[in-house]
Parts: C-alpha cells; sequence; structure tokens
C-alpha cells in the first residue's frame, strides 16, 4: 500500500482501525510488539569494556604505559623488583576505572533529562482521547495534530482544517506546505508535493487535522534518512574546547621540562632509568589529564541541580552562557504574571462605593458580584483546595470573587435560576441572562462600559465613567454590570428586547497579578547587572502599568509597541534599544529584531517563548528559553532551556545556578592547575640547585593521579555562593584567568614548591638520609593540597563560609589524608614508595609547613589581596 496515493478509507482498512475509536489497548500492545518502539535507532552504546579500553587512548596514559613497559624490561634486566611498573599499571587501571564510572553518570544524568523532554501525542484509542509517549504509537493509531504540534510519526491525513506543515528537515522548503486530507496524490509523487500526508519530525504550523499512523520508527521517511539529520552530539562546551588547548600547551611546556631534567639528570651522572621515569611523571604532574572529566561531572551535576528548581537544561553550553546573561527578555502573561485574570475592585453606582474585593465586602457590592455571576457561564471547581478555572478568565475570575464572598456559583444559580440568555458575540460585545429573583424577573447585562452606557437610562453613568477611567489608568480591564425588571418573557428573546432602558449597577475591575515573586526576581536582576525587559502582545498601558509595579519600567524608561517598531530602521533600534523596557502588542518577528538589537550592542540574551513563531527568536538568542507548561513541543525543541513552571523566577534562579557552575569550574581548574604548576616547580627547582628529585616517579605519580582528583571533583559541588548575584555578567569571551586568576595560579604554584623544597632539605640535612628528605616532601606537597583544596572554595575567608559546610570536600579530603598517611606510615607501602619513619618533630614540622596556605589565603583574604569578583 502506498499511502499518499490510496484514499484515506482504503489506508483505514487496510490497516484495520475506526477514525472514531481508534484501536484497542490489547490491539496496539500487540502491534507495538510487532513493530517496535517509534524512535529512531540510537547510535549503539558502548560497552563498559570499550569505555574503559577507550580510556587507554588518553596520551598521558599512552606515555605511562610505556613508561611501565620499560621499566618492567629494566627490573627484568637488572634484577630489581616490580612494585614501580606494577604500581603504574594500578594508577593507569583505577583512572580507567574512574573515568568509565564518570562517563556513565554523565551519560545517566543526560538520559533522564532527555526523558523529560520526550515528546508526547495526543491519540485516539479506545474511543477515548489520551496523551502518550509518542514513542509507544504503532501504524493504525489515530493522532489529533494542532499548530504547534510536532509530527510523532509519518500518517495519512483523515480530516483537515487549514492545515499546515513545516517540512524544512525532509525537503528543505523554508515555506509550509498546505496539506489537505482529501488531496489526490500520484504514487510517484516527491515528498514535498504529497499534500496528504505528514511527517515524522516536521512540525504543524497551522491549523488542525486527524491522522492515521501509517510508519514509525525506521520505517518513516526521517528514518530512512536517518544518517543525514544533524543529531544531537555530544560536543564539547566552550570552556572544554578552551581547557583542551591549554592542556596543549600544557603538554609543549612538560616536554621542555622534562627535556631540561633529562640533561640535568645525565650531567649529574643519574640512572639512565631512575631520570626517566623522574621525567615520565613530571609530564604526567605537569598536565591536568583529570580535568575534562571534572568539567563534565559539575556541568551534570549542575544541570540535575537545576531540573530541581524547573529548569530543564537542554543543550551543556547554555550552563556557560547563563552565567554570561546580561538582558532578560521575558513574556509578561503567565512568566510575570500569574496568568489567571483577578477581580480586584468593585464600585457601585448608586452608592458610589468603591472597595478592594476580598472575603467580606459590603452588601452593596455583594449584590453587584451577585447579578454578575448570575449572567457568567465561566465555572470554577476546587480540588485539594486548588481552584481549576474553566471557561472564559473574566467569567472565572467573577465567579471566584463571588465565591470568596460567602455567593457560590452552584447555590446562586439554583436560587435564582436562569429562565433565558443571549450569549456574548463580538459584535454586540454584550452578554446577557433572565434570571427569576425571588418573585422578579430581571434581565442582567454584563459587557464594556462604552457600549453599555447607550443602553442605560438610568444610574449614575458619569460616576461610572470616572471610575472607570481610574481602573483603566492602573492597567485593570473593566466591565460593566446593568439591569432592569420586566413583567415577562419575550418571545422570540431579542437584543432589542432585552438590552435597552437599562439601570447602570456597577463596575468591576480586574487584571492579570504579577506573580508574588516576580517583583523580587527583578530586583535581584537588576543587583546582578541584568537588564530586564518585558515583550508581551498585550495593550501597552497594562503591560506599562505590570512593568513599573515589578520595577522593569524605571522613569524615563520608554514603552513602545509593535507598530512603533515597524516605522524603526535597525539603526534606530539599536540606538534607542537601551531605553526601551517594555514592547506591547508585538509580532513573533519583532522578537528576532529585539533580540539582534541587543546582541548588537555586545549583550547576551536570554528570551522566552512559548509558541510555533517564537521558535525562531529562541533560537536567535543566546539562551532560548520555552515554557514547559504552555509551551509548543516545536518552542521547546528550539530552546536551550524549558522553564517547567513558567516562571520568570526560575530564569534568575537559572542565571543564579549558572553563574555557580562556571565558578565552581573555575575554582576545580585553578586547585588543579596550581597544585600541578606546584609540582613541576619543585622536581625542576631541585634538579637545577642540588642535581636530585626531592620526590620518586611513583610518589608523583600516587600525588597526581590519586591524592588531587578527589578534592578537585568536590570543589565542583560547592554550593553557589550567597553573593553571586551582586556582580555584573562576565562578559562571553572572557578568559577563565581574569581577574588576576592567572598570577594566583602561579603564586600559589610557586608557593606549593617553596614549602616541598623546605621541606625535602630539612628532612634530607637532619637525617643525613635523602629518603627521609623525600617523605618530608612527599607529606608536604600531598597535604598542602588537601589544605588548599579548602582555600579555593571562595574568596571569602573559611571563617565566614564554614571549614566543612561543603560535606563533600570535606569527604573528599578525609580519603585523600588517609591515603597519604597510609603511603607514609604503613610499613610494606612506605618501603614499596621509598618512604622512611621520621622523627615526630619532623612530622609536626611537615604538618605545620602543610597548614601555611590556609595562614598565607586567609591573610591575603583578610587584607583584600584577593578580591572577592563582586567588588571589582
Amino acid at each position: 500500500m502506498i499511502p499518499h496515493s490510496t484514499s484515506h478509507d482504503d489506508v483505514l482498512r487496510e490497516l484495520q482501525v475506526d477514525p472514531l475509536k481508534g484501536l484497542t489497548s490489547e490491539e496496539a500492545l500487540l502491534r507495538l510488539q510487532e513493530y517496535g518502539e517509534n524512535r529512531l535507532e540510537a547510535k549503539k552504546k558502548k560497552s563498559m569494556i570499550q569505555r574503559f579500553f577507550e580510556q587507554f587512548k588518553d596520551a598521558m596514559i599512552v606515555i605511562l604505559l610505556i613508561a611501565a613497559a620499560i621499566s618492567f624490561v629494566v627490573a627484568i634486566y637488572e634484577g630489581e623488583g616490580y612494585f614501580e611498573p606494577v604500581l603504574i599499571l594500578i594508577i593507569v587501571v583505577l583512572n580507567a576505572i574512574m573515568g568509565v564510572v564518570q562517563e556513565s553518570k554523565a551519560e545517566k544524568a543526560l538520559e533522564a533529562l532527555q526523558q523529560m523532554s520526550a515528546p508526547q501525542a495526543r491519540v485516539r484509542r479506545d474511543g477515548t482521547e489520551s496523551v502518550i509517549e509518542a514513542v509507544q504509537l504503532v501504524p493504525g493509531d489515530i493522532i489529533i495534530l494542532e499548530a504547534g504540534d510536532f509530527v510523532p510519526a509519518d500518517g495519512r491525513l483523515i480530516e483537515s482544517a487549514s492545515l499546515k506543515s513545516e517540512e524544512a528537515a525532509l525537503t528543505g522548503e523554508s515555506v509550509p506546505s498546505e496539506k489537505q486530507a482529501e488531496a489526490a496524490v500520484k504514487a510517484g509523487a516527491p515528498l514535498g508535493d504529497r499534500f496528504n500526508m505528514v511527517y515524522s519530525g516536521c512540525s504543524i504550523t497551522y491549523g488542525r487535522g486527524l491522522v492515521v499512523v501509517t510508519a514509525t520508527g525506521m520505517k518513516t521517511e526521517m528514518g530512512k534518512i536517518a544518517d543525514l539529520l544533524a543529531a544531537e552530539e555530544d560536543g564539547q562546551t566552550p570552556l572544554q574546547q578552551r581547557l583542551a588547548v591549554l592542556g596543549k600547551y600544557l603538554g609543549i611546556m612538560a616536554l621542555v621540562v622534562c627535556a631540561v631534567i633529562f640533561a640535568i639528570g645525565l650531567a649529574a651522572d643519574m640512572r639512565v632509568m631512575e631520570i626517566f621515569m623522574i621525567a615520565i611523571a613530571l609530564a604526567v604532574s605537569a598536565i591536568p589529564e583529570g580535568l575534562p572529566a571534572i568539567v563534565t561531572i559539575v556541568l551534570a551535576v549542575g544541570v540535575q541541580r537545576m531540573v530541581r528548581k524547573n529548569a530543564i537544561i537542554r543543550r551543556l553550553p547554555a550552563v556557560e552562557t547563563l552565567g554570561s546573561a546580561s538582558v532578560i527578555c521575558s513574556d509578561k502573561t503567565g512568566t510575570l504574571t500569574l496568568n489567571q485574570m483577578t477581580l480586584v475592585k468593585a464600585f457601585d453606582a448608586a452608592s458610589g462605593v468603591l472597595e478592594d474585593t476580598g472575603e467580606d465586602n459590603s452588601p452593596v457590592i455583594r449584590q453587584l458580584l451577585t447579578y454578575a455571576v448570575l449572567c457568567s457561564d465561566g465555572r470554577v471547581e476546587f480540588e485539594n483546595g486548588e481552584a481549576r478555572h474553566i471557561g472564559d478568565p473574566t467569567e472565572t475570575a467573577i465567579v471566584l470573587a463571588g465565591h470568596n464572598n460567602g455567593l457560590p456559583q452552584d447555590e446562586l444559580n439554583h436560587r435564582y435560576p436562569r429562565l433565558a440568555e443571549l450569549p456574548f458575540d463580538s459584535d454586540r460585545k454584550l452578554m446577557s441572562t433572565v434570571n427569576r429573583v425571588e418573585d422578579r424577573t430581571v434581565v442582567i447585562v454584563k459587557g464594556a462600559f462604552d457600549v453599555l452606557e447607550g443602553r442605560c437610562v438610568a444610574g449614575d453613568l458619569e460616576a461610572g465613567r470616572r471610575s472607570g477611567d481610574s481602573m483603566s489608568r492602573d492597567a485593570l480591564r473593566v466591565l460593566a454590570v446593568a439591569y432592569k425588571e420586566i413583567g415577562e418573557l419575550p418571545d422570540p428573546v431579542t437584543s432589542d428586547e432585552l438590552e435597552k432602558d437599562l439601570t447602570f449597577m456597577g463596575l468591576l475591575g480586574m487584571i492579570d497579578p504579577p506573580r508574588p515573586e516576580a517583583r523580587d526576581a527583578v530586583a535581584v536582576c537588576k543587583q546582578a547587572g541584568i537588564r530586564p525587559v518585558m515583550i508581551t502582545g498585550d495593550h501597552v498601558i497594562t503591560a506599562s502599568a505590570i512593568a513599573r509595579d515589578l520595577g522593569i519600567m524605571s522613569p524615563g524608561d520608554q514603552a513602545v509597541t509593535g507598530s512603533d517598531l515597524i516605522n524603526m530602521s535597525a539603526e534606530d533600534l539599536g540606538e534607542r534599544v537601551r531605553g526601551i523596557s517594555v514592547y506591547a502588542r508585538v509580532s513573533p518577528e519583532d522578537k528576532i529584531r529585539i533580540v539582534r538589537a541587543w546582541q548588537r550592542q555586545g549583550e547576551v540574551v536570554s528570551m522566552t517563548g512559548d509558541g510555533v513563531n517564537d521558535a525562531p527568536a529562541l533560537k536567535a538568542a543566546d539562551i532560548g528559553c520555552a515554557m514547559g507548561i504552555t509551551g509548543t513541543d516545536v518552542a521547546k525543541g528550539a530552546a536551550d532551556m524549558v522553564l517547567t513552571d513558567d516562571n520568570f523566577a526560575t530564569i534568575v534562579d537559572a542565571v543564579r545556578e549558572g553563574r555557580g557552575i562556571y565558578d565552581n569550574i573555575k575554582k576545580a581548574v585553578a586547585f588543579l592547575l596550581g597544585t600541578n604548576i606546584g609540582e613541576v616547580l619543585t622536581v625542576f627547582t631541585a634538579m637545577v640547585i642540588w642535581n636530585q628529585s626531592p620526590l620518586l616517579a611513583v610518589q608523583l605519580l600516587w600525588i597526581n593521579l590519586v591524592t588531587d582528583s578527589l578534592p578537585a571533583i568536590a570543589l565542583g559541588m560547592e554550593a553557589v555562593e550567597p553573593d553571586v548575584m551582586k556582580h555584573k555578567p562576565k562578559p562571553k569571551d572572557e578568559s577563565i584567568f581574569a581577574h588576576g586568576l592567572g598570577l594566583r595560579i602561579a603564586l600559589q604554584g610557586a608557593m606549593f614548591a617553596v614549602l616541598t623544597l623546605i621541606a625535602f632539605w630539612i628532612g634530607w640535612q637532619e637525617s643525613g638520609d635523602i629518603d627521609a628528605g623525600r617523605t618530608m616532601a612527599f607529606l608536604v606537597l600531598a597535604l598542602t593540597q588537601v589544605v588548599h583544596s579548602f582555600n579555593m572554595r571562595s574568596n571569602h575567608s573559611l571563617f565566614k563560609t564554614g571549614f566543612f559546610s561543603n560535606r563533600y570536600l570535606t569527604g573528599a579530603a578525609l580519603i585523600s589524608a588517609i591515603l597519604v598517611i597510609t603511603v607514609v606510615l604503613i610499613p610494606p607501602v612506605a618501603n614499596a614508595f621509598g618512604m622512611v619513619g621520621l622523627t615526630s618533630d619532623l612530622y609536626l614540622l611537615a604538618l605545620a609547613l602543610a597548614l601555611v596556605p590556609l595562614l598565607i589565603l586567609e591573610i591575603s583574604k583578610a587584607f583584600g589581596l584577593i578580591k572577592h569578583h563582586s567588588a571589582e
């Protein structure tokens, strides 16, 4: 069967499905077993064994393996022990196991995130509509498609209404294709001409349609060309790429240092094997091969932390970009506001009473609310204490206000039954009901004041006009209520009969109120140097009032409309963009212009969106934020981040987390580079001065591959600092070593080297045994690094942040310290590592020297030598 050249009735017969009922659950399950899940075949996952051996592709690991092989040959040739080569192999294997574990954790985290944002489909099964995971679709399923939906499988249209599908991924056509269920298509028609079909991976941009699924998974057109699709690769983030370049430079430096040390060793008549092993160990020490893995772990942990705060990050580089966000362009409705019309003011014309609505209003306002509720079709249902609004938002606002005043809608409708009605229509702009109130027949009319006042013959219309204008200036939406008594119900019931000779009763003012947390979030934005901008399709007066209330619009700021934007050139907009805080009545195309105008100013822009037409603006922005509740699949697909609660405050929280994650990566990088520079300087200086290495190859390897890694990972788990939102965003091209971090790393590396060389010299001279000097050097170098990891937690004093407030670092430091002590104090292990016992005085001196970095850094912080970023 060729679906596009076959009538939809024949396709339905072939697939044995009734379009009104859909498949039964049992039949769907059988077909799922027959056809498989509706997903493209993923790249085959690597097995644990493959991942394990992939760890050995790293250049430093290869060098270590060569060193181990040479060491084995020499050990056999010279008849020495095999400890050194065996230890190298153990360290390499441990390193590989850690790499596999880290990769698996990162992959599981990303899989969990992908599952959270998996596409869904509206399907008709067992005679009812439901939403299921798209992977569960089978041929014969009846699916319902509307504007904004992704097409989850290939299908033949059964019904269509003004349907358009964007098929650029398949056909390359940028213009959406018009679809018609009844279109006659030849069997050999190309994809772009099959107007009665929709295809997996495309999106619906307009209209609606009913579709029978004809192909799923790899049998779809998308499946046939799956290898041509731009599949999401686990590419490196910009930061990881910069660190990879840094690693290459460090590698070149290491080779130069190794060559110099090798030359010095040969000149000093050191054994070739000994000097070779030290040079290899130093090369490994110079290059922080753990950095890429640690950056990935920190990013993955940060992303999971964001999920708990209602932000799903779809692309890892977005985490880095978030830290640089300097402009947040946000929708008003639902993001800055509650997306729930609320009745806040009521005016009674007869008494002149104007009140804020609450739970105990005056009798005249309660009477006004009673009539307004009787003339409303919207409903409010309560489930577990939560109000669920059904129907027109303005009517549900009236119904809820009545309920809060002890005037439940069902009770009023029962007491004052509706006899007739004239529904609202766009021509009259009015709604009317006829109710039996006590023993009277009352016509109740509600609508816009400017329409209703011309139909009133009684009531204080002038006072109503003044109150209405006052409410409008406060951005309230105003509804008027009027009534009259009639003797009997006219037949027929017409507008001309009912909606005339009315008495003006009063006004109701309502608004979609700002979210309670939005005002604080805007204040945090401004404190963080981030410019919040409101973009809305609402009226400019309403938008401006809410923007002023939230603090988005300051004195002197402008509000412009979409029609104003049309008259602005790109240059004009660029000149004025910094002065505009509110854009009202804008189109999705306007959003792109606004994003680009800010980007030309050098700003990093975040943009929110939920509709199909918002997708281009979301892609154009540096950080596209789609709405998780109201957002379409297309918008979510184009976004870098999905807000699961559609809340502006969540964007600000995400920026805060993004800054914290970037800071933590900087801490881990600075810690590892500082320790590596310390190791290189220690060995290089000692070789130049004494023609002796203060550390053996195995000692260096143990410090670098075992002791360093755990604290570095734990630094990446540090909580976000409280004042992270008190400084300006970092420029997106800013070096990780900006603000003096590079100099500090070099100085801290020098400090490690000086302390280690002092320990080596004292230990050697006091005992007359170079092994004692090396034991001292090992103890001091290893423990200073453990102690220094606490220094790296913050640019604030540890007395302020708390020494043990990062439980991960406390645990990592404890494990690292135990490993160091094990190597030094347990005789069999100590002998294998070339360690000797020391006097208690030397142990105490080593401990004292290890604590020196803590003292020096605390003094530096106290005297402002290390400034916190917010002060810069």
